[in-house]
């Protein structure tokens, strides 16, 4: 797979915002609110003082954090999508949260608008396979890691051999078919499902961030390795 165009997966998440917590919800079975609790508990034992969630979409995992996280914790959710962040700005302000404990800007992974050292804690949940340059956006994140700060990326992997053929019938046949039906865009879940398909596999990803210099690299699997939840910190 080639590296995802910019502008075309701007246009995708555009076009589905509306729509995209039920499409994720129905999508996974569900299993996204599992995937997500996990990422929570592990920022949890971080016990950061600042916290950065990069495409953070809707904002679920944003909201999550601010939920699980202490009162003075401070929180910015970043996405470069306008329709997506104001879907996360209508939950933040239904849940009753001020903008000085969690407020959402737009932005771009790859040239992040921040100083060094800026974060105790970056999050990233199903977003990092959309960077058109992997290696510069954890090269961003690295940057405006505090020394000692963790990044945690939640994303699909490559599922456990045994289930790889009951998976891509899903990803490649099921999914397209039942996303048209929910979000009436096919296309979206056609992207999503090559997008997975080209990741690379927990290992490989790990790799990747030894590479962009993090270190006590670490995975989880979740649900057979269809989801991964890696860690790395800064020195």
């Amino acid at each position: 797979m080639t590296n995802p165009d910019p502008d075309a997966v701007r246009a995708t998440f555009e076009g589905i915002a509306p729509r995209y917590d039920l499409a994720n919800h129905l999508l996974s079975g569900g299993l996204d609110f599992i995937w997500r609790r996990r990422l929570v508990r592990e920022a949890m034992v971080s016990r950061p003082g600042d916290v950065l969630d990069l495409a953070t979409g809707s904002g679920d995992v944003a909201l999550a954090l601010r939920k699980a996280l202490p009162a003075e914790v401070r929180i910015t959710g970043l996405d470069f999508c306008p329709p997506m962040l104001a879907e996360a700005e209508c939950k933040r302000s239904t849940a009753g949260h001020s903008r000085d404990s969690l407020r959402f800007v737009q932005g771009d992974c790859l040239s992040l608008d921040f100083p060094d050292d800026s974060f105790d804690l970056i999050t990233i949940a199903f977003g990092l396979r959309n960077l058109s340059d992997r290696t510069v956006g954890l090269s961003e994140m690295q940057r405006i890691l505090r020394p000692g700060g963790r990044l945690l990326i939640l994303e699909f992997s490559q599922p456990f051999f045994f289930l790889r053929p009951f998976y891509y019938l899903y990803l490649r046949g099921l999914l397209p078919l039942f996303a048209r039906w929910v979000t009436g865009d096919r296309k979206a879940y056609e992207y999503l499902g090559s997008s997975i398909s080209g990741f690379p596999d927990r290992f490989g990803l790990a790799e990747e961030l030894r590479q962009a210099n993090f270190h006590k690299v670490g995975f989880v699997s979740l649900t057979g390795a269809v989801v991964a939840l890696h860690m790395g910190e800064k020195k």
